[in-house]
């Protein structure tokens, strides 16, 4: 009783008969219950739209109601309820400012859900048109839910009398000491927004920086994850990443090829002469390539060797590796044909007789 006597002493329950309450608690539970249940019928319209093939016009409406909070359907209950029953000004007032609180903190959950929501259909139709939108869609996204909860946060304290401009003049101040705090942190976001406008790579670009190599699989704030070739996960700081001397595969247009043929001394002259021609016909053969040049470059001391130059016209590696496979047993099948040997390292050793050496020695004397 010491805990009921003074809710009963309320003016909002003296100024108001039995009946009058119970309407009052009848239209929130009626109001409330008519809520949820669309609540829930959204949902399950939402859940049918993202089992069909395609995108449809109303999913994004549909996910932005269908994350409306219980918290806001009871406190919009409550002041409707409440609405029926006679109340002094000052409980007028701070029913509207508590209803008007809740609208704001919903309406930010809507706008997040929407640009959210937004987003990521952006980005699944970027990763087959536009790969360099993916990176840059994260940040976007990061950036446009604090400006929502900021501009949220704001209308908050100045409905509840807060002076919204001082607070901001404060802050700016305080601000200078929190980002000293921080400056590691505020650097990679400053990164993360260069790799966002620079585009100096995207999701999907093969990336070498220093010892570490990879496929871009995320940029995120602070982070981009590279997806190694051995298949574990490389995270390097944003900040740290622009720092370093980056070799993006992922804008080769095509692959510039150098290769060493290797031939013994006691190749005729005539066939020394033919080589080149030889390797510029077996790689024009190949699809996807274009012959820049072959020479015979240098006579090392186990060898004679020649350089060939060449392109493939793809990126890709695999390619590549195809391409000169097939010249390499080209090459080894027209030498074999010609009757050319390929050298390897071997060493000879000329040996003469002590007494031959000593006889020239005499002569030459």
């Amino acid at each position: 009783m010491e805990l009921i006597d003074p809710l009963l002493q309320l003016p909002i329950i003296t100024r108001n008969s039995l009946a009058d309450l119970l309407l009052a608690v009848a239209v929130m539970l009626g109001v409330l219950f008519v809520l949820v249940t669309g609540r829930r019928f959204v949902r399950r319209y939402y859940d049918k739209l993202l089992k069909q093939e395609g995108t449809q016009l109303a999913e994004v409406p549909m996910e932005v109601l269908s994350r409306t909070t219980t918290l806001f359907f009871v406190v919009l209950a409550v002041f409707t309820g409440l609405e029926t029953l006679t109340m002094a000004p000052s409980t007028a007032r701070v029913l509207r400012s508590v209803l008007t609180i809740a609208l704001f903190w919903q309406a930010g959950v809507w706008a997040s859900a929407a640009a959210t929501g937004y987003l990521d259909r952006r980005r699944r139709r970027s990763l087959v048109t536009d790969r360099a939108a993916v990176g840059s869609l994260g940040v976007i996204g990061f950036v446009v839910r604090v400006m929502i909860w900021a501009l949220v946060g704001l209308l908050t304290l100045e409905n509840l009398g807060v002076d919204v401009t001082a607070l901001v003049a404060g802050l700016g101040i305080g601000g200078i000491a929190v980002a000293l705090a921080v400056q590691n942190i505020l650097g990679d976001l400053c990164a993360s927004l260069s790799i966002t406008f620079d585009k100096p790579f995207v999701v999907g670009d093969f990336l070498v920086v220093g010892d570490f190599l990879g496929t871009v699989e995320y940029i995120g704030i602070k982070s981009t994850r590279l997806r190694s070739l051995s298949g574990e996960q490389i995270i390097m700081p944003n900040a740290d990443l622009l720092g370093s001397r980056v070799r993006n595969y992922g804008r080769m247009m095509e692959r510039r090829v150098v290769f060493q043929t290797r031939v013994t001394y006691e190749t005729p002259v005539e066939q020394l002469e033919r080589i080149p021609k030889l390797i510029r016909e077996i790689i024009e053969s190949q699809e996807s390539t274009r012959f820049d040049r072959s020479h015979l470059a240098i006579h090392s001391p186990g060898s004679i060797d020649y350089e060939t130059v060449y392109y493939v016209l793809s990126p890709d590696y695999n390619r590549y590796m195809d391409i000169q496979q097939n010249i390499n047993l080209r090459i080894h099948r027209e030498f074999q044909r010609s009757g050319i040997n390929f050298a390897y390292p071997t060493q000879k050793l000329l040996l003469a007789r002590a007494d031959a050496v000593g006889e020239k020695e005499r002569v030459a004397a």
